[in-house]
């Protein structure tokens, strides 16, 4: 096969073959590649298709590390507590990975941010979806301690 290539390489650099003896060389070598290259196939044997969607369509959330509250979302936020400091409440938060926050009236999360803070809820405004589309109308979402956690 190297041989035929040679062959026709030397046969252009000095002159005596034109361009249609490249492409009838070209064309036998691709009819031997093709030739010796078997075609795919797949015979699932009664298993599963291994390339199926196996959710379905639905979207699953990945759990992903949460670096600040810029990636943290509203309906993933736990309280752990409220404190009153300097006259202001703060409220002390849990990540998913059980790591404590505080947040602070005005902070920015993911998907919106904390409209207020009282001694024992804490309102968030959402403006965004889960997708990041702003809403038409945000939402207020209040959390509250349970009396047991006080």
């Amino acid at each position: 096969m190297r041989s035929g290539k040679a062959i026709v390489l030397a046969a252009v650099l000095f002159g005596l073959a034109g361009p249609r003896v490249l492409l009838q060389a070209a064309a036998q070598e691709q009819k031997k590649t093709a030739t010796t290259t078997p075609a795919f196939s797949y015979d699932p044997g009664g298993r599963r298709d291994p390339f199926k969607d196996l959710f379905g369509g639905t979207t699953i959330r990945e759990k992903k590390a949460i670096g600040g509250l810029s990636d943290l979302l509203i309906e993933d936020v736990t309280i752990m507590g409220i404190v009153k400091a300097r006259g202001k409440y703060e409220a002390i938060i849990s990540l998913s990975e059980g790591f404590p926050l505080t947040l602070h009236e005005g902070d920015r999360l993911a998907d919106g941010f904390v409209l207020s803070i009282g001694d024992s809820q804490i309102v968030f405004r959402r403006t965004l979806d889960n997708r990041g589309v702003p809403l038409a109308k945000p939402r207020d979402i209040i959390k509250e301690i349970i009396s047991e956690e006080r």
